[in-house]
């Protein structure tokens, strides 16, 4: 039976995992619906980037759900390592895709597209992001619970993923620099593979 202290962090954890995967949801069909109306294949690549989180979130929402409902140990260990695979296969379907349409608009001299409501959940990102993967990993931590650390890598990914629209958007408007977005999100590639590699071998050897 789970103590005072490990029962207020699986609520804070719960909490945390509600608020952000709804937050996805949002994020998915403000950024897709941005993306499709001002032809952005960036915005797109975010809204579809939120879907992926939303798989995520809620696959640690069950395994959270699993050790709040006083399952044994070894059914929790079990939900721990489907989920460390689950978030590491989503950090690697992240790197693939980012990987994706960053080259697709290299090729095609793709710019992102001015989109007032898709400037604005990108900033909203921006700034909330941090703050659940911070408080993601801290939670993580304090639970043991690797699957739980790193889906706060998802909310990094979703972070740099909103400014890169941002600071693509800024510089192809000021300096007409129209690959700065792609060049930057591929920058982040191998960080995002690493770690969801990572999360995938801590769920193949737990």
């Amino acid at each position: 039976m789970a103590s005072n202290s490990g029962t207020t962090i699986l609520r804070c954890s719960l909490r945390t995992e509600y608020f952000s995967t709804g937050w996805m949801v949002f994020e998915f069909l403000v950024g897709l619906s941005s993306g499709i109306k001002a032809g952005s294949i960036l915005l797109i690549a975010f809204g579809l980037d939120s879907f992926l989180e939303i798989i995520s979130g809620s696959t640690l929402i069950w395994r959270l759900r699993k050790e709040a409902s006083g399952a044994a140990p070894d059914v929790i260990a079990a939900a721990e390592r489907r989920s460390s695979l689950i978030v590491g296969l989503i950090l690697l379907l992240l790197a693939v895709y980012v990987t994706g349409v960053s080259i697709t608009n290299l090729a095609t001299h793709q710019a992102a597209d001015t989109s007032i409501s898709g400037m604005a959940i990108a900033i909203a990102s921006v700034i909330l992001m941090p703050f659940l993967a911070r408080r993601k990993r801290s939670l993580g931590k304090a639970l043991n619970s690797v699957a739980l650390a790193e889906d706060g890598m998802c909310n990094v990914t979703c972070a740099y993923m909103a400014g890169t629209v941002l600071v693509g958007a800024i510089l192809t408007a000021l300096v007409n620099w129209w690959w700065a977005d792609s060049v930057a999100a591929l920058v982040l590639v191998y960080f995002i593979a690493s770690e969801g590699w990572e999360s995938f071998q801590a769920g193949r050897n737990q």
